[in-house]
């Protein structure tokens, strides 16, 4: 009986532990709210806005019939150059991209857009450092994502907890 609490506290501590990952990361509308991935946007200072992190995501909302979403180096991102690209993220004109790694992330559209600014570069950090400072407010900025990570926060440790006290009353009334 020790050793099934033993295993279910560690469970639950694992359990909670990557859940708390998971609502940490945020989801980024590119352009933020209802602008979405189009041309003649300034993807630069929407980015300058923000902070991205290993686990973040990225929304790319546009019209699948005349836009992509390419994952491309940088070189072919400071030319517009759309073929030999890293990654084609198109998949129905709502689509999302995990931010796997700390680096420089370069995306554009194909089809001539890109020139037409729909280009975007960012810079993605290994964690959330608490010691920086808050950003400034921005009308483009995803403000509701973070309120959401503190909910999400929020519901995996009630989650956890719950587990935990289901476990743990099955076995109060079947040790005998």
């Amino acid at each position: 009986m020790k050793n099934m609490v033993t295993m279910v506290v560690v469970l639950t501590a694992m359990m909670t532990t990557t859940m708390l990952r998971m609502a940490k990361c945020e989801l980024h509308y590119v352009g933020g709210g209802k602008i979405g991935w189009a041309p003649h946007v300034n993807f630069s200072q929407w980015s300058s806005h923000e902070r991205f992190y290993v686990g973040d995501w990225l929304y790319f909302g546009f019209d699948k019939n005349m836009y992509n979403v390419l994952e491309v180096n940088k070189s072919s991102y400071e030319n517009c150059i759309d073929s030999g690209f890293i990654k084609n993220i198109t998949r129905g004109g709502r689509d999302v991209f995990q931010l796997t790694e700390p680096k420089n992330y370069y995306f554009l559209s194909g089809r001539g857009h890109c020139w037409e600014g729909l280009k975007l570069a960012i810079n993605v950090l290994n964690d959330a450092q608490p010691s920086l400072p808050p950003l400034p407010p921005s009308t483009t900025s995803s403000s509701s994502s973070s309120s959401s990570s503190y909910f999400n926060a929020i519901q995996a440790l009630l989650l956890s907890a719950a587990t935990l006290w289901a476990i743990a009353d099955y076995y109060k009334w079947n040790s005998d």
